[in-house]
Formats: structure tokens, C-alpha cells, sequence
């Protein structure tokens, strides 16, 4: 399992106008790409999937804070700023890295999307996000 590279500073929707995104607070320091879930307190937090609780995926934060900032999540929809290595339709999941995703499951298997192409010449790679809420994974 490796985890994907993201460069914070490129993180956006790339069509937000057909994206999800809810604005939560944060319970943490939080940085535009990480995975988040949301705590018992109804705040968001980094992700991960090797420890209990933290594997409830939420959605990408689209911007970075500390806590009690507002953060952006993206819950569906297209999203840039991640270096994206691998073939079109290759299913990224949380890593067992806090805070990262992952090209392979982790001690838990979160999926988090799929890696698709943007209708440019070139078919630039981005990351696609559908964060299943009803799913309670453990």
C-alpha cells in the first residue's frame, strides 16, 4: 500500500457546481486534501483506517484550519490536487496513515472513490470522492 501524494495548495472541486460540499467545524488541525470523519462531537478530524472510529469516512477537506475553523468537505464530486500514479478506475481507499489515502486497503478497507479522467487532451488524472454517510464501518 502506498500512500498518494497531495499538494494541499491544489486541492479544489473541479466542478462544484455538480459537487457535494457541507461546511463542518474542526475538532483538529486539518489540511485541504485530508480525508475526514466526523466526531461524536459533530466536528471533523483526520481519517484513518487502522484505528477504531476514525475509519468513518466523511468526505475531503477542501480547505486547511485549526480547530474551531470552518473547513469544506467534499462529500461527491471531482477533485484536484493529488499526484496520481495509477490507472484510470483504480479504487483509492483511506490509509492507515492518519490523514492520507491510500492506493490499497489498510488494516480496514474504506473506500473513498476512483481515479478518472478530466475531458482535456491529455485525460488528467483526478480523483473522484463519493463518501458513503450511511456506511458504519468497523
Amino acid at each position: 500500500m502506498a500512500d498518494i501524494v497531495v499538494t494541499a495548495a491544489n486541492v479544489s472541486p473541479i466542478w462544484p457546481r455538480h459537487a457535494e460540499i457541507y461546511p463542518f467545524i474542526a475538532a483538529s488541525t486539518i489540511t485541504a486534501g485530508q480525508p475526514v470523519y466526523q466526531t461524536s462531537a459533530g466536528k471533523v478530524a483526520p481519517a484513518g483506517a487502522n484505528a477504531a472510529g476514525l475509519q468513518q469516512f466523511r468526505g475531503i477537506a477542501l480547505n486547511g484550519g485549526g480547530a474551531g475553523q470552518a473547513i469544506d468537505v467534499l462529500k461527491s464530486g471531482h477533485v484536484a490536487g493529488y499526484t496520481l500514479s495509477q490507472a484510470y478506475d483504480t479504487q483509492i481507499f483511506l490509509s492507515n496513515t492518519v490523514g492520507a489515502l491510500a492506493d490499497a486497503a489498510g488494516t480496514m478497507s474504506v473506500p473513498v472513490g476512483r481515479v478518472v479522467p478530466m475531458s482535456d487532451a491529455a485525460l488528467t488524472k483526478v480523483l473522484y470522492v463519493d463518501a458513503d454517510w450511511s456506511a458504519q464501518r468497523s
